[in-house]
């Protein structure tokens, strides 16, 4: 697929370190190709922050409808929205960014995104379950956040560091309704409470590079249980691997990929009204993915 540029074409893009690996560029253009945009979608590299507050000096004046944020970024983008939507700013990360007139309104999709691939892909909905959340960075926090929305009846945060799954939990309990939200370390102690769960979800980057270990052990998990890896790579991921090797029914983030994708461009495209072509973007990503499997890299956006 050739993207066709024009002096009237808008730009979108993902802004991280590194994004070389991103299926977002051949799963936006597209998606803009079927819908008729004349829009663009490229990968932005930034180094490291300082680099990051001049990508978005230009940003600002540069036909930009919006660009997506992934690692190690996501967290910092807070800070240098205008705006940010409430359920980003209690999740505690950007990764959808909305640029009007200059200004830069931050969302997050990615929790959003990971419960309807849920839905669709497996049928599965947290509604009254009890939830696991590995780590405690933005990817812990929206699927936090997306789980309360959800209904869950209890989502457990465990990390290596207590303190800061503790802070996780304290950010969005003012918000939990009827969910009760609990902290607890990532280590021995935690097998009962992953064991218990209906649903495990790793929100942690390990297992993008092909020696990390399974952020949880397979015998913490069980037959019966749904587990779902917010990263991708070519290939089971080593959480997905040790999953089903007790029986569990695991995924990983291609599904939530799609979906936060998809409502990133519904975001950008708010005055048209836009409905993104889903399986049009499926499709593109399957095959960015399959390219991906013959280079060997990993990814999560």
């Amino acid at each position: 697929m050739s993207v066709s540029i024009s002096g009237r074409t808008r730009l979108a893009g993902i802004i991280g370190w590194p994004v070389t690996h991103s299926l977002s560029p051949a799963m936006h253009n597209a998606a803009y190709e079927a819908a008729g945009l004349d829009w663009a979608y490229v990968p932005l590299p930034v180094r490291d922050e300082e680099d990051l507050r001049r990508v978005l000096a230009a940003v600002r004046v540069l036909p930009f409808v919006g660009f997506n944020v992934t690692m190690p970024y996501k967290q910092a983008m807070l800070e240098y929205c205008d705006e940010v939507a409430m359920l980003a700013r209690i999740a505690g990360a950007v990764n959808t960014v909305h640029c009007v007139d200059g200004r830069l309104i931050g969302y997050n999709t990615d929790g959003r995104g990971l419960v309807d691939s849920l839905a669709a892909d497996l049928g599965f909905s947290p509604e009254g379950r009890s939830v696991v959340v590995v780590g405690a960075g933005g990817a812990a926090g929206a699927a936090t956040v997306a789980f309360v929305l959800a209904k869950a009846a209890r989502v457990t945060v465990l990390n290596r560091s207590l303190g800061r799954a503790e802070e996780l939990v304290e950010r969005i309990a003012p918000h939990a309704r009827s969910t009760e939200l609990a902290a607890g370390l990532l280590d021995a102690g935690a097998a009962r409470t992953v064991s218990e769960a209906a649903l495990v979800v790793n929100a942690t980057p390990l297992g993008m590079a092909p020696a990390d270990p399974s952020p949880v052990p397979a015998e913490w998990m069980h037959a019966g249980q749904v587990v779902a890896d917010m990263i991708y790579r070519a290939g089971p991921t080593p959480l997905m691997l040790a999953a089903r090797s007790v029986g569990a029914t695991a995924v990983d983030g291609l599904g939530m990929l799609l979906s936060q994708g998809a409502m990133s461009l519904e975001i950008w495209s708010e005055g048209a009204q836009v409905s993104a072509p889903r399986d049009v973007m499926a499709q593109a990503a399957q095959a960015a993915m399959d390219s991906v499997a013959r280079q060997g890299v990993e990814g999560t956006e």
